[in-house]
Parts: structure tokens; C-alpha cells; sequence
């Protein structure tokens, strides 16, 4: 794999605040997942765990559609989920982590999961990392009512990010 942002890199964090910054923000759900990057190069693709730890062999069902919906070549940031009738089940997505073959495979085919993307690391052989995030991702419309509207869904956090924000690892 030849990109510029490579499979060694974890995930921009979120931090508790007791109120907002003043300055312009974009807000997001927080979703009830697995946080994950996607690394493609082609037909390669890799997904990482928040830890760097691969999660390939737990999610087989994700890699065609990633390989068919994503450009050749980039690094995104997102979060793996199981969805139900019922909102987001953390539960099934935790019972996927299994070290046995045949029931992973089982799993993905009884509660598959889906893959919801929400930042852009690299594109082809750009790494986009010091763009601010207004450019990296348009601004959400209306942002704050997905708080309400996915609320007992598996959303439970809103997260604000500055956008003219870059995407710190780690931080």
C-alpha cells in the first residue's frame, strides 16, 4: 500500500467540553460504533481499529462496497455500526469481534454492519491532514438536529469540530 497517510496512523479523538468554543463549528453525530479508518489503494483495503488493529476479518462485508463507493486511492475516518429496526446495536457489533471463522461469517450475514464515513485523511497522493476541515468536508446542514432526531437511536453526543481544524492524531 502507497498512500500518503499510512496504515500506522490513529484516529482524531473527541474530548468532553462543558460548552462550546465560539468560533464556527461543524456538528456530527457521535455514532455507537467502532471507530475506524479505511485505507485503499486500489483493491487493497485495509480497516483499522481505533488502536491501529486490523478489522478486516471481522467485517468481510464491508470491503466491496468500500472498494466500489470509494476513490482508487484515499484514507477515510469513520465508524463501523450495526443497524436495526431498532436504532444502532453496539451489542451485535461487539459479538462480531469472535475469534472463530465460520461465526464472523455467520454474523455478517444475520446482523451486517455498515460503514459511516466523516472525515477525509489523503486522496490519491494528497494528504489532507493540514487542510482545515472546511475544506476537507462540506458543513452539515442543520447539525444539531441530528441530536434529536437520532437520540435512543445509538446517538447520544453531538461533536463539534472547528472548521478550520486539522486532523491531529491522537488529540
Amino acid at each position: 500500500m502507497a498512500l500518503p497517510v499510512n496504515p500506522a496512523t490513529s484516529p482524531m479523538l473527541a474530548k468532553a467540553v462543558d460548552k462550546l468554543p465560539d468560533v464556527p463549528m461543524l456538528y456530527e453525530p457521535k455514532w455507537d460504533g467502532f471507530r475506524c479508518i479505511v485505507f485503499q489503494d486500489g483493491d487493497e483495503v485495509t480497516l483499522a481499529s481505533r488502536n491501529e488493529r486490523p478489522f478486516n476479518r471481522y467485517f468481510p462485508e464491508l470491503l466491496e462496497p468500500l472498494r466500489r463507493n470509494l476513490p482508487d486511492r484515499c484514507v477515510i475516518d469513520g465508524e463501523i455500526v450495526v443497524p436495526t429496526p431498532r436504532g444502532l446495536d453496539f451489542s451485535a457489533l461487539q459479538m462480531r469481534l469472535h475469534p472463530a471463522e465460520s461465526r464472523v461469517k455467520m454474523l455478517s450475514e444475520q446482523s451486517p454492519a455498515s460503514f459511516i464515513t466523516f472525515d477525509l485523511l489523503a486522496i490519491g497522493d494528497t494528504d489532507c491532514r493540514e487542510v482545515p476541515l472546511i475544506n476537507r468536508r462540506a458543513a452539515l446542514e442543520d447539525g444539531l438536529r441530528w441530536f434529536d432526531e437520532f437520540e435512543g437511536a445509538g446517538l447520544d453526543v453531538v461533536i463539534a469540530k472547528p472548521l478550520d481544524g486539522h486532523y491531529l492524531s491522537d488529540q
